[in-house]
């Protein structure tokens, strides 16, 4: 049986994971689903070095999305991806980190196997993996970490979501879509126990021009983000580990860091 790669065989979907930015960090089997593509349907901030893969006579169409605003709603992106792959198009689905680590992957390809359509998965470096190795960040380590969790700060709302347990000492907790509601967060997980010295690195724009990496403690987490003017794409480690990164410290002076402690305490 040809495998969904093979160049003869039409009217299919390929899910393509294309890491955090950096088009150097796509996989080989990336790279051959774009050569093949008739219609790339893409997520925003996909590097257009990674959209010039695919032959110059394919279709490119963007479904962006933004924080309170969508391009298209997600059962629309749905709908569009079917519609191309009954006309016999190859359909490359482009998404930013890994398709199955919060990039609705999974609702897409329900959607294509319930249409009765083939549909294979590529997947990506995640965003937690690359922009953390770009920080020189081990998300686990012997001495310090023994866990890694990976969270989202803005699915279904804060209040809706058990983080219990999966932050502290000896574990690492990643948040993804968390920059609008890091005071909320940090508050959050200091409730949960976690303590407001807790170290804490952002990583902002990671493997992309204009990257930064920026660590400061948990108490100081929502401050830190408003002073330095933090923007998405970022995600939020909180861990131990984050003491091992190349992040630069953005927290400043100890009496800042004992008056910052007192007003969460109080």
């Amino acid at each position: 049986m040809a495998t969904l790669l093979d160049p003869t065989a039409r009217g299919r979907v390929i899910l393509v994971g294309a890491g955090p930015g950096d088009p150097g960090l796509l996989t080989v089997r990336a790279v051959e689903a774009l050569q093949q593509a008739d219609v790339v349907v893409h997520d925003g901030l996909i590097d257009p070095r990674v959209l010039d893969l695919a032959p110059a006579h394919a279709q490119r169409i963007s479904v962006a999305k933004k924080r309170a605003r969508h391009t298209l709603p997600q059962e629309a992106i749905n709908a569009l991806i079917i519609a191309h792959v009954k006309t016999g198009s190859v359909v490359v689905r482009l998404k930013g980190g890994d398709p199955f680590i919060f990039g609705r992957g999974g609702e897409e390809v329900e959607e294509v196997r319930a249409a009765g359509l083939p549909v294979e998965v590529i997947p990506g470096v995640s965003a937690a993996l690359g922009c953390a190795a770009e920080a020189m960040l081990p998300l686990t380590h012997r001495d310090y970490s023994s866990a890694v969790s990976f969270v989202a700060g803005q699915c279904k709302g804060l209040t809706d979501q058990d983080w219990s347990g999966l932050a502290g000492k000896g574990r690492t907790l990643v948040i993804y879509m968390g920059i609008a509601t890091a005071t909320d967060i940090a508050d959050k997980l200091i409730r949960d126990g976690v303590a407001p010295e807790m170290p804490v690195a952002v990583l902002e724009r990671g493997t992309l021009d204009g990257h930064r990496a920026i660590k400061t403690l948990l108490a100081d987490l929502g401050p830190m983000v408003e002073r330095e003017q933090v923007a998405s794409p970022a995600i939020i480690v909180v861990g131990e580990v984050v003491e091992l990164s190349d992040a630069e410290d953005k927290l400043g002076s100890w009496a800042r860091i004992a008056g910052t402690l007192a007003e969460t305490v109080a």
